[in-house]
């Protein structure tokens, strides 16, 4: 096949088994025939996969490396991205129901169906959340595929919603989740081969897309892909896949059996149990040396307690996941179904003829074209090619980046920016822009008022190590890396910080001027200006004196009659701005010093708060109770909200130039802020 030309879309497709590795690349015309033009398979030299499981990422890295290197010599070709599946082993699959009402009849895009299956997908991860949270669990789950059951269009069922108009929409589907143990070690092994993961899909989901087309999903029918390490199981009913399952056994139990009956290692044992689907003999020696030559007959009659055992949990299984009930009929795909009485055991346990449990081989792949005649077309190869068939299920609309060292991936509108995969991360936007602290909420004289916290740090984003804003456009497998943003000091204000409490009450004793600073209190008692304001408090500020604390405000003493406003007065007398007192018993050494007068007058705080008028998207906005202001002290009297995003990107300018939020602004400044796609 060297030499040959091949397009340039090629698709790379890893089939990470417990036994063995499987490269499958190909690719697929016109006619949506695809055309596979390498093949090749790799078992691992030492149990570095148990049930699924990677126990040692080094030698499965090592192996995707071998696998790799002889397909690229085959084709040509450099392979850079990879598709792979994960086994179902601890699958957890979360059934839910998730719709979307448009403001007004819309016609119905791609991007309107994958956000609404993102929906739904996100509230499968609710729900697992709260799951895990109640039984104390400490592990973090990962979306590795959704199966849709079905869709609805202004509350009717319908196959397709793409090009309808519709009101709204709604999806019903099957999310299915593994640890992230489990995905983590798939990544680390493929990445340090050198590859990227351009799509992920479970193995059964894979499968099922070349076992059973769905045309035939209208029955009651399960697929099982019996491996090395587990069995997976997923079950169609009325055209939709309806479960998902796995059982940790499979071809590796039979394995094991043989190892110990003939006393042989683990390579050896594979061998013998190969050969009894393809042999009627087989030779081995045992680890003594000693050569045997059996009838592959005898080696089935020791391995069907065993069989017997796998096929018992996995018709168990079946019959579970199908509601109670058995299933119509079951296809086999895997190697380790190959073994003979395997189906018909299977069929056993279900209860049905074993004509309706079959091995799905060559006559599934008819749409698939061989360039490679030396492929055999058996159950082995069913799964890898449908690893690769998945990536065109996912229309090829996605790709995978890296947020906080964490991959995740995204439906690619040609636009996608940092925004987009931090909110596909889980990332609120309250952390990407600056937040404030606590404010205090109180009244002054019963008007309402609050006093905002500072303003904290905005989140520090870097796109591949450099420095980036978070409306910078990502492509496929770019690393982002998001330090959040910070919360601001809680708000804090004394008294005398108060607009209304900036000033004096002055009067005149005996023809002399005399100022004194106002007074307040705070829920009925006196307080000094220096008093912290708490949340809840009612503040008054009082524009008199008693007449009792004039005098006691002066040291004189309360002695013979004396006149307010030129009347006689009581202690009690309201003393207010500019009025008078007269007394006619003071002495010399009670006499005013008219000096001290400026002492008295309470200092004026530095920095007073001042208001300003700028334009916010064409209307006149006062910013008040400030010196100095920033751009994002517009949020505070313009309402825009930044939590919901109305778009792909938040636009902010200053005077028609790109401001950031911590950018001042002046008198005047014409500002813009909007979503933008």
């Amino acid at each position: 096949m060297e030499g040959m030309k091949y397009p340039d879309d090629l698709v790379f497709g890893l089939d990470i088994g417990t036994r063995s590795i499987v490269g499958t690349v190909g690719y697929r015309e016109h006619s949506r025939k695809f055309k596979v033009i390498a093949h090749v398979v790799k078992e691992h030299e030492t149990r570095a996969m148990l049930d699924g499981q990677i126990h040692d990422i080094s030698k499965v890295s090592e192996t995707i490396g071998w696998v790799k290197r002889e397909i690229e010599q085959k084709i040509g070709k450099r392979l850079n991205d990879v598709c792979i599946a994960a086994a179902g082993r601890v699958l957890r699959t979360i059934q839910v129901t998730a719709e979307y009402e448009f403001q007004e009849e819309t016609v119905v895009t791609d991007e309107h169906i994958y956000s609404l299956n993102m929906l739904g997908v996100e509230k499968a991860y609710e729900i697992i959340r709260e799951q895990t949270k109640k039984s104390a669990e400490d592990t973090n789950f990962y979306c590795v595929g959704y199966t849709v059951i079905r869709y609805f269009m202004n509350d009717n069922l319908i196959i397709n919603l793409e090009g309808h108009k519709a009101s709204k929409i709604k999806t019903e589907l099957l999310a299915t989740f593994l640890p992230n143990e489990v995905i983590d070690g798939l990544y680390r092994s493929v990445e340090r081969a050198g590859l990227y993961v351009a799509n992920l899909t479970l193995e059964p989901i894979a499968a099922i897309n070349v076992a059973i087309p769905e045309k035939f999903r209208l029955l009651n029918i399960a697929l099982v892909d019996v491996g090395a390490g587990t069995s997976d199981i997923c079950i169609t009913k009325d055209g939709s896949i309806i479960a998902y399952g796995m059982i940790p056994l499979a071809g590796d139990e039979l394995t094991e059996l043989l190892a110990r009956e003939y006393l042989t290692d683990f390579a050896m044992a594979e061998k013998i149990k190969t050969a009894c689907s393809e042999m009627d003999s087989v030779e081995f020696q045992d680890i003594m040396g000693l050569t045997y030559h059996i009838d592959t007959k005898e080696v089935i009659e020791k391995a069907m307690p065993t069989i017997d055992t796998i096929t018992k949990s996995i018709a168990d299984k079946i019959i579970e996941l199908n509601g109670g009930k058995s299933v119509s009929a079951v296809f086999v795909v895997g190697g380790g179904g190959k073994i003979p009485g395997f189906t018909d055991s299977l069929a056993k346990h279900l209860g049905i003829v074993k004509e309706r449990v079959a091995l799905r081989g060559e006559e599934v792949l008819n749409d698939i074209e061989f360039v490679d005649e030396e492929i055999k077309k058996d159950p082995l190869i069913v799964t890898p090619i449908g690893i690769c068939l998945n990536y065109y299920e996912q229309k090829n609309n996605f790709i995978f980046v890296t947020v906080n060292g964490e991959r995740i991936k995204l439906y690619d509108n040609d636009r996608l920016t940092i925004v987009d995969a931090a909110i596909q991360m889980g990332i609120q936007n309250e952390y990407l822009f600056p937040r404030r602290g606590k404010e205090i909420n109180f009244t002054v004289d019963g008007k309402q008022r609050f006093v905002r916290g500072s303003v904290g740090e905005a989140a520090v984003v870097t796109l591949n190590g450099k420095p980036a804003g978070i409306n910078s456009e990502i492509v496929s497998n770019d690393v982002i890396e998001i330090t959040f943003s910070t919360v601001g000091e809680d708000a804090s204000c004394e008294i005398r910080q108060l607009p209304e409490f900036n000033g004096t009450i002055s009067f005149y004793f005996n023809d002399k001027k005399i100022v004194c600073p106002k007074f307040a209190t705070v829920n009925g008692e006196l307080v000094s200006e220096y008093y912290s304001i708490k949340e809840g408090d009612e503040i008054n500020i009082l524009n008199y004196y008693t007449l009792q604390q004039v005098l006691d405000f002066m040291d004189l003493p309360c002695e013979g009659t004396i006149l307010v406003n030129h009347v006689p007065a009581s202690l009690e007398e309201h003393i207010y701005d500019n009025f008078s007192i007269n007394s006619e018993i003071m002495g010399n050494e009670h006499m005013i010093d008219t000096r001290q007068e400026v002492e008295t007058i309470k200092e004026k705080i530095e920095h007073a708060p001042i208001d300003i008028t700028v334009v916010v998207n064409g209307r006149n906005v006062v910013l008040s109770n400030k010196h100095n202001y920033i751009l994002v002290d517009v949020l505070d009297f313009y309402p825009f909200n930044t939590k919901e995003a109305k778009g792909s990107k938040l636009i902010t300018k200053i005077n028609k130039e790109k401001a950031e939020f911590t950018n001042p602004v002046q008198e005047g400044d014409q500002i813009e802020i909007y979503w933008a796609d």
